[in-house]
């Protein structure tokens, strides 16, 4: 799920007609088919692993400072979206790859 901040920075790419090829949140999102999540026992530590339409995994993790502090529905967002901010830059690589062949 894109963030607010990536949804303020597509409509700025699309209000300034910003149409070669590019990713776009929704493009991140569509390569995700499934996720898991863990929390190792007695920590705080979430693992987030995102498995993409080819298969490959990527991982994102977050862990509480202060055990007091843990709520296993934020530690499994941040986790999320760590790991979700990888695929940027393995998407980016494809596409720039796809572009320099072309």
């Amino acid at each position: 799920m894109a963030s607010e901040s990536e949804t303020a920075i597509e409509a700025e790419i699309q209000a300034k007609g910003l149409n070669a090829p590019r990713l776009t949140p929704d493009k991140i999102d569509a390569t995700i088919t499934s996720e898991a999540y863990h929390v190792f026992d007695g920590t705080t530590l979430t693992v987030c692993c995102l498995t993409l339409r080819n298969g490959f995994t990527v991982t994102g993790e977050s862990a509480a400072a202060s055990p007091s502090n843990f709520d296993r529905e934020i530690g499994r967002k941040i986790a999320r979206e760590n790991a979700r901010q990888k695929i940027w830059a393995f998407e980016g690589y494809l596409l720039r790859q796809k572009l320099s062949e072309a």
